[in-house]
């Protein structure tokens, strides 16, 4: 599959990292499915799966199957062998064919969101829009530990990166070919990629615009919160070094 830009391509696409997401993943799909279908959108919906251990797969490629070709490619699914949230939402990216291109959780599947940053889009207001749980408005229902997690890490990338946003993990749509490059130019993967991408397009210019959301989570974190520190932190300094150093 590769990004084309083929009449039937779809409007959008939304592009959804999966590790081990066997009990929603059916679900989380279908329901977004039918929530999206008032809008009246062409679409694709992208599952990035990356390293699962369960059925995460098997049931990816039913979904892929039953919603695929025969109703118009809504639904793919490409798979990296390893757990990498990173790699898999830069290569879903790529290989989207949207003019926009929505970067989901299938944990959250925001159709509200998808419909205000859409909307922004399409206005020419900003060419990136990102969900912020952070910011002003915003409400975090997920358990208070998470929320100060969220608070110190988006503090770590003001301090070491001059980040001038809330927020850069999650929610987030974009013009492509306004974003293309800054995703190719991204050099860090793992759980920082998101962050990358975001404060790479804010230092190279792109309009961006935040918006509060509203973080209802389906089911408890695939990677226990304290067990990712050790690699977050690891990766926020080789991010610190790919901006600062590399440039």
């Amino acid at each position: 599959m590769a990004s084309t830009s083929n009449s039937d391509a779809p409007r959008i696409s939304i592009v959804i990292p999966v590790y081990n997401e066997e009990a929603i993943l059916h679900a989380a799909v279908v329901d977004l499915r039918e929530r999206l279908s008032p809008l009246g959108w062409t679409y694709e919906v992208i599952l990035a799966e990356n390293g699962s251990k369960d059925r995460t797969v098997e049931i990816g490629q039913e979904l892929a199957n039953k919603y695929g070709v025969e109703s118009g490619g809504q639904v793919k699914i490409i798979s990296m062998g390893e757990p990498n949230y990173g790699k898999a939402l830069k290569q879903g990216i790529l290989l989207s064919r949207g003019e926009l291109v929505i970067c989901d959780e299938i944990d959250l599947c925001d159709v509200e969101f998808h419909r205000r940053a859409v909307e922004i889009l399409e206005t020419g207001e900003a060419d990136l829009v990102i969900g912020s749980k952070l910011l002003a408005g915003a409400e975090d229902d997920r358990p208070a530990i998470r929320h100060v997690a969220s608070m110190a890490y988006s503090t770590m990338l003001k301090v070491m990166l001059g980040f001038r946003g809330t927020d850069t993990h999650g929610l987030k749509a974009f013009r492509r070919l306004a974003l293309l490059d800054v995703v190719r130019s991204c050099l860090v993967d793992k759980d920082v990629f998101a962050s990358e991408l975001v404060i790479r397009a804010d230092r190279g210019g792109v309009r961006t615009r935040e918006i509060p959301v509203r973080v209802m989570e389906k089911r408890p974190p695939s990677i226990n919160l304290f067990k990712r520190v050790p690699n977050v932190l690891k990766n926020v300094a080789k991010l610190t070094y790919a901006i600062r150093i590399h440039g």
